[in-house]
């Protein structure tokens, strides 16, 4: 497996990342109906990236993989973003983005970081050290709710 670096994504990459994030969402079988159905559910807001919350996953000179947190009002963080390119899933890149996202929400003073993650990705997240916390009702259908202590 090749080195996953994570740095900071810039304003210019936003279309970049919204078309690496249709085509992530586009390969899960359960949400490419309701995707296609609800094309404005894939926005990648330009202040979360000037913000410094969006994080891109490079391998070589390769954009792999981007994720995004948000401050909560509880003082935790939100990972509201995870995609990875669906020809490079199960390479690591998903999980280096989520300890970045850690790390970056510790930095901010978070105790916990929060995920509302779709039934096909709770596996991953339990794997990355979430736990189940409840449910939640979205457009799309149940979502699962998972919180991650932070060091």
């Amino acid at each position: 497996m090749r080195q996953v670096f994570v740095r900071s994504a810039i304003v210019s990459e936003r279309k970049s990342l919204e078309a690496l994030q249709w085509r992530a969402s586009l390969k899960n079988p359960g949400d490419s109906d309701a995707l296609r159905a609800n094309p404005d559910a894939i926005e990648l807001p330009l202040g979360q990236i000037e913000g410094g919350g969006v994080f891109v996953a490079e391998v070589g000179a390769a954009v792999m993989g981007f994720a995004a947190i948000l401050p909560r009002e509880d003082g935790d963080s939100e990972l509201d973003a995870l995609f990875v390119e669906p020809d490079a899933w199960r390479q690591g890149i998903g999980r280096a983005l989520v300890e970045h996202c850690c790390h970056a929400a510790m930095a901010a003073g978070s105790t916990s970081l929060h995920v509302l993650g779709n039934s096909h990705a709770e596996a991953f997240y339990r794997s990355c050290g979430f736990v189940v916390v409840g449910t939640k009702q979205t457009r799309f259908g149940i979502g699962v709710l998972m919180i991650r202590a932070l060091p």
